[in-house]
């Protein structure tokens, strides 16, 4: 079992100098997707707020609206006691590396707040901001296509944080369990109905082996009530004489 991130220890995710608030409301998007709801900007190009940030967040609003604006970036890992750096270029200075999987592993197991660091879309985070960090995060990526944008780069990271949150698959459509047994034999024997005249079971000496297939056929896939009656009802139709008028749900 993955360590669990502690309530209030959730790292910070940092974007430092952003370009486009349209990145910004993305990066908050996938930020709540994944349950991390702090976020911290360094020098927006355009200022802030962004109305451009909203539409893209598609929702995430409580994240901009509690988002804090500094003038540097030492600022906004002030009080962080571990700083990562997202970046996958070298740039002279020797700090581990590590992968967004084993940089979500470390926080988890940290004592003091994380700060995660993601840089401007067109150049990334500059020398001295990768010189704050203790650690550098860099994704194994197609060496000869690097380009992330600045929120596909945010949910790389926050994806694997969730696995140390506790979040829930999303709700799926409960499943009806199989129909009795007596619909089945019904809907076996509707069909046996429809295909006798037209001599489906002939020969004679293959008739019951046949039957046996058709069975099988018909009982692997587990139908749940509402299937079994739907096939009924386009057996049904089809046993109609053509322009019949529709009969009602009790006739089927």
């Amino acid at each position: 079992m993955p360590e669990k991130l502690q309530a209030g220890e959730q790292p910070v995710i940092v974007l430092v100098r952003p370009q486009l608030g349209e990145n910004i409301g993305k990066a908050a998007r996938a930020m709540l997707n994944f349950g991390l709801t702090e976020m911290r900007l360094v020098a927006p190009r355009d200022g802030w707020p962004n109305p451009s940030a909203g539409p893209a967040a598609s929702g995430a609003d409580i994240i901009l609206e509690q988002a804090k604006v500094y003038e540097t970036t030492a600022e906004a890992v002030a009080d962080c006691a571990h700083v990562y750096a997202t970046t996958v270029r070298k740039r002279g200075v020797t700090k581990p590396v590590v992968t967004p999987e084993g940089a979500a592993a470390e926080m988890v197991r940290a004592e003091g707040r994380s700060a995660v660091l993601f840089g401007r879309e067109a150049s990334g985070l500059e020398t001295s901001d990768v010189a704050l960090a203790r650690t550098i995060i860099t994704a194994p990526i197609n060496p000869e296509f690097g380009s992330l944008n600045l929120a596909q780069a945010v949910m790389l990271v926050v994806y694997e944080l969730s696995k140390h949150a506790d979040l829930t698959m999303p709700t799926v459509e409960e499943l009806l369990p199989p129909a009795p047994q007596d619909e089945l034999e019904g809907l076996i024997g509707h069909f046996e109905k429809l295909l006798e005249p037209r001599r489906y079971f002939w020969p004679e000496s293959r008739a019951e082996a046949t039957r046996r297939t058709l069975r099988g056929v018909l009982t692997r896939p587990g139908w749940n009530h509402l299937e079994v009656r739907t096939l009924r009802g386009v057996l049904s139709a089809l046993e109609r004489p053509e322009g019949e008028r529709h009969r009602s749900d009790d006739e089927q």
